[in-house]
């Protein structure tokens, strides 16, 4: 998608559809639709009396031939109560714009800036919301909506552009370009995304965007003692990986070092401890989490942060073949922690276990993770919101923080001493589960045993990952969660 800015009067700009935002019982005299000349106001309070223009969210009205404009058309999005708007529902104003519009088979639409979307983040947000919104999972379709991309978006300023408001259109882009890089990752199928074409996924962006990677492959995973890891991946004739991708500016202080590790599982099947057949198809988008990290480091690497990071993906497909790890077992992990298999399909936190235990050792200072982890999660916070977990609460107020900004849902769930007591094991130091109750809570801290003292935080992404419907602003499938808060993470602690 090409985007710009443009400054000529509304009466000179043309375009095939001007865009303009209302809010809720008085949507032809608010928000940007304020800048709109008179004559077209007057058509759009006609509207508003005969109640066809409500302002409710996402809501649009598209107007051919508006008076007083240049441009062909105008589409007015309902942006909800005023009350109630942040700068982060500018993402999905113009994401529902961008889907309303490519449906009608528009390549090119001028956005109405006015207000608080012509500062900085206003501009950052809608042009994220274009971008994520000009994304179909429908890239192996012979028939597809490739036809229907928005090519082009203008960014309808008033008057002068500064630095600031092309910074924001730049670093808006690259945020969004890593949340697609994610999503594409996350909606390929596991018989094309194996471990190795993962890794050499990494690979090829880590070369792109300057970044140091280093794939470890089955002798080096055994050589560095990563049983808990290794017993996942015994059962699958796919080789394992663990992707290291590493980020440090020239400038930056020794300390923090920061290790994001996420879940490279490329396909679930549960192992010995299967799954059921329903909805199994989903499994390929197990590897979310080490995605997420994997679109993080894109993003830094673009906006050069003066921080260190390293990441850590161990990608492997948990099968139930004749070399399978199975319920009984005992595994020695990486950190010298003995684990009592339960279930094969609590595979995930002993990937994590592992890769922690490395991070620590390459030197990280502070942990955050993200995994499919659990169903449990889901089934506390649904398909709406991050289940937030940690020991420092200094970094889960950060990571909240940072969601917050950026509009994505995010919760806290308790980690509490008295949780351990459901993961005991009798014969190994843990179980790698803790049965039905709290799973999501003994599930994220057993993955905490691993990071020991080192300050670390828990997303499980499990129901945020994908969505199964089109939302207006957002098309079904794979959603990228966890991108946007991670980079405003990241950069906030890199000045």
């Amino acid at each position: 998608m090409k985007i710009e800015f443009r400054n000529e009067p509304l009466t000179e700009l043309e375009c095939p559809v001007l865009v303009a935002f209302g809010f809720e019982t008085h949507p032809a005299s608010s928000g940007t639709v304020e800048r709109l000349p008179s004559a077209t106001r007057t058509l759009l309070d006609e509207l508003q009396a005969s109640g066809e223009m409500t302002g409710k969210p996402y809501e649009c009205t598209l107007i051919h031939h508006p008076a007083g404009v240049a441009a062909q058309k105008l589409l007015v999005v309902g942006a909800g109560k005023k009350e109630k708007f942040e700068d982060a529902h500018l993402r999905r104003l113009s994401g529902a714009a961008v889907r309303y519009l490519r449906a009608r088979n528009v390549h090119e639409l001028a956005w109405l800036l006015g207000g608080r979307d012509a500062k900085a983040a206003g501009i950052q947000n809608v042009v994220e919301g274009a971008i994520v919104a000009d994304y179909d999972a429908d890239t192996l379709r012979t028939e597809r909506n490739g036809e229907r991309r928005i090519e082009r978006l203008i960014l309808a300023a008033e008057g002068a552009v500064d630095d600031a408001a092309r910074a924001a259109l730049e670093r808006g882009r690259i945020i969004a370009e890593a949340q697609t890089f994610t999503r594409e990752l996350v909606n390929e199928p596991a018989n094309t995304l194996t471990p190795t074409k993962l890794a050499q996924r990494a690979g090829e962006m880590a070369a792109r965007y300057g970044l140091e990677c280093q794939v470890l492959g089955p002798q080096e995973i055994r050589d560095l003692k990563m049983g808990a890891f290794w017993a996942v991946a015994q059962g699958s004739d796919e080789p394992a990986k663990l992707i290291v991708v590493r980020y440090a500016h020239r400038e930056a202080p020794p300390s923090p070092v920061i290790g994001l590790v996420g879940k490279g599982i490329t396909f679930d099947t549960g192992g010995i401890s299967i799954k059921p057949a329903a909805d199994m198809h989903e499994m390929k988008t197990d590897m979310a989490g080490g995605a997420t990290m994997l679109g993080v480091m894109q993003a830094i690497a673009q906006l050069k942060p003066k921080i260190r990071v390293i990441a850590l993906v161990p990608a492997t497909e948990n099968m139930p073949g004749g070399n399978a790890y199975k319920p009984g077992d005992v595994i020695t992990s990486m950190s010298g922690k003995t684990i009592e298999i339960l279930n094969t399909d609590a595979e995930g936190r002993l990937v994590l276990a592992d890769a922690l235990t490395y991070a620590k050792q390459l030197g990280c200072t502070a942990l955050i993770d993200a995994a499919t982890l659990t169903g449990a999660v889901t089934i506390a916070l649904g398909n709406i919101t991050t289940g937030v977990f940690g020991w420092n609460q200094e970094w889960v107020d950060r990571i909240l923080a940072s969601a917050a900004a950026t509009g994505e849902k995010m919760w806290q769930l308790p980690v509490d001493e008295d949780y351990r007591d459901l993961y005991k094991s009798a014969i190994a130091d843990i179980a790698n589960t803790g049965g039905r109750y709290g799973g999501a809570i003994t599930a994220a801290m057993f993955v905490g045993e691993f990071a020991g003292d080192t300050p670390w935080v828990h997303l499980d992404i499990a129901g945020t990952r994908w969505s199964n419907e089109d939302k207006p602003y957002r098309a079904k499938g794979p959603t990228g969660h966890g991108v946007p808060t991670l980079v405003h993470l990241l950069t906030s602690l890199g000045g």
